[in-house]
């Protein structure tokens, strides 16, 4: 069924909601005053949005500090996000892009312990930006940069440099704000709000489930009680591989409830 949740998220600043198209310009007035305040140094505010694939419902807004490695925002995106296999990411800058890269020499690189060389190779070629890089040396205002996470079962994500500020952030990494728990209605009846999600069908048009219609599910599909039933998770990676939840922000990375 065709569903259109609300996208919307809490300002850390003053807790005040705002929905997704408003919010950062929202935060931006509250860095705006840390610049009479805050020490010098540098950071910026990031918008991180859904690629592809995954709905467009979720967003994070990060004020991150230019000391902070790529590295550290790679974490930060595994831990509230998407970490459930140890599998491999990376940052990518497409105006960078060359003509490809050499997939045998880059595994040769790794194998041999020559990590410069391969960090080089794939900067030149695929546009990818080295994990040990600071930000201050990769973020200025309006760059669009593309996170990929699993290269198998892949998660899409888009970073973008809303602002830049003469003032260093609080933490390496800050979240400002996050879309608050969406209501997803069940996919089979329509009516209540779902709970569960079945891996198998997740790209399918009935894939999320109250409970209820949960156990008519497992009937119809005999790997959803075995190992598909996955729970509803407050992430783009929700029902992939075996994600099922973050370790940062946990109040907000169940399902929706009515208040």
């Amino acid at each position: 069924m065709e569903q259109n949740p609300k996208s919307e998220g809490k300002c850390l600043f003053c807790g005040k909601t705002f929905a997704k198209a408003g919010i950062n310009r929202h935060l931006k007035t509250h860095l705006d005053e840390k610049l009479k305040t805050g020490k010098s140094g540098v950071s910026f505010l990031v918008k991180v949005e859904v690629q592809k694939w995954a709905p467009k419902e979720y967003f994070l807004s990060l004020w991150i500090d230019g000391e902070a490695k790529m590295g550290d925002i790679d974490t930060f995106l595994r831990n509230i996000w998407l970490e459930c296999c140890g599998h491999m990411s990376a940052f990518r800058n497409p105006k960078n892009r060359g003509n490809g890269w050499d997939f045998f020499e880059a595994i040769e690189l790794m194998e041999q312990g020559k990590v410069k060389a391969y960090e080089k190779l794939m900067e030149e070629s695929a546009g990818e930006i080295p994990m040990s890089r600071k930000v201050k040396d990769v973020f200025q205002k309006d760059l669009k940069l593309e996170y990929e996470y699993d290269f198998g079962s892949s998660t899409y994500l888009q970073l973008t440099v809303i602002e830049e500020y003469s003032v260093k952030a609080e933490k390496k990494i800050l979240l400002l704000s996050r879309n608050e728990p969406i209501q997803w209605l069940c996919d089979k009846c329509g009516k209540v709000p779902a709970t569960q999600i079945c891996s198998v069908h997740v790209w399918e048009e009935e894939s999320k489930f109250c409970n209820k219609c949960a156990k008519k599910h497992a009937k119809e599909c005999p790997d959803f009680d075995d190992y598909a039933a996955m729970p509803l998770v407050n992430s783009p990676r929700m029902g992939v591989c075996a994600y099922e939840g973050g370790t940062i922000d946990t109040e907000r990375d169940g399902v929706f409830v009515n208040k």
